[in-house]
């Protein structure tokens, strides 16, 4: 990808087009919950703002993942509109593909956000759902994410990195964000990664707000007295407690196995 198609990527200026109404919107409205598997798949593409929100809950209440290439139809349909607004038949296709998960979704999403599928608003719901999904994208568009304006679309893209030292640079640096939610995931992403650097962020997050990606991203850094605050978030925090047991259990020292052994 060269550097220009990469900022035309991630450009939040342009001109706002209008996609032209498909044929479908023509069609006699639909009953999403009345059509079955094959007859709901073949509606998704060529759907209306009025149905594609509708057919697309239907697919993601289904858990379908054979809609999965249907709903990346619906969206590179709309290739090139939203720069200045989201669109919303993009936006009912991704949350779709949150829901129904897996490892294709997360490709498929990958994949419209290195394509520029989707941009504009709809590029921050697009690498949301990536980050939910565990989804890895190039480090140039990582790279490009992790210095969007948007503290929203920073955060999640630092779940996104592939690793590699300049990703990591970057995610250094983003420790010293302005915004918290930034300094929490880059931390976690390098807590990952083993670098130490996102320790007194972590440690301090485990006393005063622990969440159980916090946790999850101790235990290659962890010290004694991260395996000190584990083991009191085990006892105290029935809802986090089997995550705090397993990063204890990963953890390399005989304290964490002590508290373990413990507590088990």
């Amino acid at each position: 990808m060269t550097p220009s198609r990469q900022l035309d990527l991630f450009s939040a200026r342009g001109a706002l087009a209008e996609a032209p109404e498909p044929a479908a919107s023509r069609r006699r409205a639909v009953a999403p919950g009345d059509l079955d598997d094959t007859a709901l798949i073949a509606a998704i593409p060529g759907a209306n703002l009025a149905e594609a929100q509708a057919l697309a809950a239907e697919a993601a209440r289904r858990r379908l993942r054979a809609a999965i290439p249907a709903l990346e139809a619906l969206c590179c349909r709309f290739a090139g509109f939203g720069v200045e607004r989201s669109v919303s038949e993009q936006a009912a296709a991704l949350s779709a593909l949150s829901v129904i998960g897996g490892v294709e979704a997360a490709q498929t999403i990958a994949r419209m956000i290195v394509r520029g599928v989707v941009q504009g608003p709809t590029l921050k719901d697009a690498v949301a759902a990536a980050a939910q999904l565990n989804a890895r994208l190039p480090t140039e568009i990582v790279l490009a994410l992790l210095r969007q304006p948007d503290p929203d679309v920073r955060a999640d893209a630092c779940r996104c990195f592939p690793g590699g030292p300049d990703t990591i640079a970057v995610l250094i640096d983003l420790l010293d964000d302005l915004h918290a939610n930034v300094r929490v995931s880059a931390a976690c992403a390098l807590g990952r990664l083993g670098r130490r650097e996102a320790r007194p962020i972590l440690t301090r997050l485990l006393r005063e707000a622990p969440t159980m990606p916090v946790i999850d991203a101790l235990p290659a850094i962890a010290d004694e007295e991260c395996i000190v605050l584990l083991g009191r978030i085990a006892r105290a925090r029935p809802d986090l407690r089997a995550s705090a047991l397993e990063a204890l259990e990963e953890i390399d020292h005989p304290r964490a196995a002590a508290i373990v052994a413990r507590m088990r």
